[in-house]
């Protein structure tokens, strides 16, 4: 039988894989039309058993995953067949199997029997570069070079072959050995600077971006890249080239979302604004920027500003209607319009913002005091997942101890635990819910089995912790777990107040109003003070304790823990 019949084989069985998810799809058109217009000269020959036998084995085993048996068969198929199609398919399994020795043996292959193939000179390139071998893979870079009409495409896409290689440095000094012959190129200077880029020598990358811009001043994609290689130098002389370079090139609007997006993160919002604003301008009725200048000034505690930006994205047909309706019903309350919020809040009906735009409209239900139809809401909501199952019960739960409520909170998450007896939020929040009616045997049993799932969950360590040296019966067991905790999170405030706290109740008094210090330093919290307020005034110092708790009760008029303890000892 004639290799032709191979030609009719080839095409139909890649076909077909290029169904299977992950597989790469093979040119068979191109080659077949090199074939026909004579560029290409394929292998007259005998379709041997052995070759078909070959051929099925490695397309059956690729579809079965067996990609040790697959790579194999294609590679003893390039050796016999001397095709340039199998070598390229060979070379294509054994890099999507992963295994770079045969993927090269492929490629070597396939370069052989197709040398002005730009595809499989990359391939080899590639390949080559990955395994450390740039040298090996210049041959074929400098092939490619020749190969291309466009010198420009070469250089922008160089470093892309390139950038696998593990030594930066030695990419860097390659790309340049390319570069130097084309002085005028300004594609052959970004490339350079790219390079340098990657290999952290940002001076060169400045200086040869620079270049670029001087001979193609107006070259967007070079501004871009140069405003980022300064912002690795310094943030001022980024902003400072962009401002620049846009009073020169005031509609390079690919620049200035660039820039804009770099003051985003800079924290920069008025300045940002002010460019989106520019956008606005230049590109009115554009439904993103103004969505973007609305998120802006939400920052910036614009409000007004904003409610105005995301009723113009709406009006120019912003897609996500949910998002702007929520941004929207964040607005109205926060400005106390909370009827209006509450109307945009339930209007969202699907997307990200769903699930939190209906908690938020049924925690302005309970505000109300409509505790029931705010729990209805909740209970009614659909789910996707165990997660949101647990996170809605968690928030009912948090409603309800709002309220007061503590026995029905207790009731709700141990109906919850039966039904997702592992989540760690339900866990620790009934246990919460259990210390606040007294079950001291409830909370335990569920902070040792959180803490069984969540090693290094530290609040669970520090709860428990603190539960014992409250009731004072286990104290060296509570400074075991509170150090724990501290070790899990060494800044939170909270441990570090229950580290004091345990310390006090231990009898190291200076010990403890030191970490009680520390803590109500770091989050001036009505019950750290409270603590605080206690040890010194066991430590005689009551004047001092009396300032803690004044100027905390100021702020937090409504704490029952600091109202107590000020009572306890003030009465």
């Amino acid at each position: 039988m004639n290799l032709k019949l191979f030609g009719v084989l080839l095409p139909l069985c890649l076909v077909a894989c290029a169904q299977i998810p992950g597989k790469a799809v093979v040119e068979v058109d191109k080659l077949e039309e090199q074939s026909e217009t004579g560029q290409l000269e394929l292998p007259k020959q005998d379709l041997t058993a052995s070759m078909l036998f070959d051929f099925l084995l490695g397309e059956t085993a690729l579809q079965r995953g067996d990609t040790e048996i697959a790579t194999e068969s294609y590679l003893r198929l390039a050796k016999t067949t001397h095709d340039p199609r199998v070598a390229q398919r060979a070379t294509e399994v054994a890099l999507l199997s992963h295994k770079p020795v045969q993927a090269l043996t492929a490629a070597r292959i396939w370069v052989e029997l197709d040398p002005n193939s730009v595809i499989a000179h990359q391939t080899i390139a590639s390949v080559l570069v990955d395994a450390g071998r740039l040298n090996e893979a210049r041959p074929h870079l400098d092939k490619l070079l020749a190969m291309e009409g466009n010198v420009s495409k070469f250089f922008m896409q160089l470093n892309n072959l390139l950038a696998r290689n593990i030594d930066k440095t030695e990419t860097l000094e390659l790309v340049q050995q390319f570069a130097k012959p084309y002085p005028k190129l300004p594609e052959a200077h970004f490339a350079v600077s790219r390079a340098a880029l990657f290999a952290n020598q940002f001076n060169i990358a400045q200086q040869q971006m620079k270049l670029v811009l001087t001979l193609r001043p107006d070259w967007e994609m070079a501004a871009i890249f140069y405003g980022r290689v300064l912002r690795r130098i310094s943030s001022t002389s980024a902003i400072e080239f962009y401002e620049g370079y846009l009073k020169t090139y005031p509609k390079a609007n690919k620049t200035r979302i660039t820039f804009a997006r770099m003051l985003v993160i800079e924290k920069n919002y008025t300045k940002a604004r002010s460019q989106f604003q520019q956008l606005l301008t230049e590109n009115p009725e554009n439904a993103n920027v103004s969505l973007a200048v609305g998120l802006l000034s939400m920052e910036m505690n614009d409000l007004d500003a904003a409610e105005e930006n995301f009723k113009e994205a709406i009006e120019f047909g912003y897609k996500d209607l949910n998002t702007i309706r929520f941004y929207l019903a964040r607005i109205y309350e926060k400005t106390q319009r909370i009827d209006t919020a509450m109307e945009w809040y339930y209007s969202v009906d699907r997307g990200n913002q769903f699930l939190p735009a209906q908690i938020r409209y049924a925690f302005l239900l309970s505000k109300q005091g409509k505790l029931s139809e705010a729990r209805k809401h909740l209970q009614q909501l659909p789910v996707k997942n165990d997660q949101q199952r647990a996170y809605l019960i968690v928030t009912e739960a948090e409603f309800l101890r709002e309220a007061g409520s503590h026995q029905k909170v207790f009731y709700l998450l141990s109906s919850g635990l039966e039904k997702l007896p592992d989540y760690p939020e339900l866990l620790y929040d009934r246990a919460m819910a259990a210390e606040k009616i007294g079950k001291h045997d409830i909370l335990e049993k569920d902070l040792r089995k959180l803490i069984q799932l969540k090693p290094d969950h530290a609040h669970a360590h520090n709860a428990l912790g603190y539960s014992f040296a409250e009731r004072s019966n286990r104290l060296p067991e509570a400074l075991e777990l509170i150090e724990k905790a501290i070790k899990l999170s060494p800044e939170d405030p909270y441990i570090i107040d229950s580290l004091g706290w345990v310390h006090y109740r231990m009898g190291n008094l200076n010990k403890g109003v030191g970490y009680l210090k520390q803590a109500f330093v770091i989050k001036p919290d009505p019950e750290i003070a409270a603590h605080l307020g206690e040890v010194l005034w066991m430590q005689g110092t009551k004047e001092e304790a009396k300032e803690v708790w004044r100027s905390t009760i100021k702020s937090h008029p409504g704490n029952e823990v600091l109202l107590n303890t000020m009572k306890k000892f003030m009465p």
